[in-house]
């Protein structure tokens, strides 16, 4: 299968307060985020052209910032018109939006407290994370070999650049050796989550059970979906979950922006079916994440 390069397309990137062009958006071997992961970034899904929740995951960027030590020099409205605009300059009907903010090039060392701080936001067409037959199928995953961090050790509540290395060193792992992603418990041995979604098991209590956030990030599809899972008359219980436990749950899905709600079959030696719970909860963020862009529609429709 041959790739389209990130760094060789058309279109425009918005950087630092306007369009440029998508190849131009360029910046310096040298620069600090790249040595030191000092950036932060957001993932958001455009439907129907609008962004789904882009102004609480404008609110997170800045709160990933923060607890990273520097501050982003947009305003929350300022970056949600900025994400609009780059979705209309690219044409983007369905899609992706990816905005970093970093630490420039004017120091080059552990300290970088003159360094300015930089945001650009890209925007592309993104098919379903995992193919429509893996995902009525269920996902095949394993256990990492890495754990999520201690929050005394790392800023666990940001969404920051580092933090995902060990996402990415587990992931590649697992698909070498045929699974589709991996699961990843927490310093302490407790079910994390997987390299880039939430997870949720429905247990044999009939309740829908979820790992308590204490030391990885609480996503906002993890909290969209548990408000449509109580409006559907579920219960949730957030709590720490041994791995063993998982022997006791009939279903099992992963939520995240990019994956939306994905069921699970199996988890190393532990098997799940997906059933009701999962069917419900995927038609139900569907319709969820695409009202905002039916609600549109029907405005531009009237208004033609």
């Amino acid at each position: 299968m041959s790739l389209m390069p990130f760094d060789d397309r058309d279109g425009s990137i918005w950087m630092d307060g306007k369009l440029v062009p998508w190849r131009d958006a360029k910046l310096h071997v040298l620069t600090h985020g790249l040595h030191y992961a000092s950036g932060v970034f957001e993932g958001e899904r455009v439907y129907g052209k609008e962004i789904f929740k882009l102004t609480e995951h404008t609110e997170r960027l800045h709160q990933s910032a923060e607890l990273l030590g520097f501050k982003i020099p947009f305003t929350v409205a300022e970056i949600d018109a900025a994400c609009d605009q780059v979705v209309a300059a690219n044409n983007i009907v369905d899609g992706y939006v990816r905005p970093i903010a970093w630490r420039g090039s004017e120091m080059m060392g552990v300290s970088a407290q003159q360094n300015t701080i930089h945001l650009a936001i890209a925007a592309w067409e993104w098919p379903a994370y995992f193919s429509p037959e893996a995902r009525m199928r269920g996902l095949k995953m394993r256990i990492s070999d890495w754990a999520r961090p201690d929050p005394r050790t790392a800023p666990t509540r940001s969404k920051a650049a580092g933090l995902y290395m060990i996402c990415t060193m587990s992931k590649h792992k697992a698909e070498a050796e045929g699974y589709h992603d991996a699961l990843m418990l927490d310093w302490r041995g407790y079910v994390a989550e997987a390299t880039g979604a939430n997870i949720f098991f429905l247990m044999e209590d009939g309740k829908l059970h979820t790992p308590d956030p204490d030391c990885f990030l609480d996503g906002i599809t993890r909290r969209t979906v548990i408000d449509l899972a109580r409006r559907n008359g579920y219960e949730i219980v957030q709590r720490h979950i041994k791995p063993e436990e998982m022997v006791q749950a009939t279903e099992a899905f992963l939520t995240g922006t990019a994956v939306e709600v994905t069921p699970i079959a199996s988890i190393g030696e532990y098997q799940f079916t997906p059933g009701k719970v999962c069917e419900t909860l995927m038609k139900a963020y569907d319709a969820e994440v695409r009202r905002g862009s039916d609600k549109a529609a029907l405005i531009t429709g009237s208004a033609a």
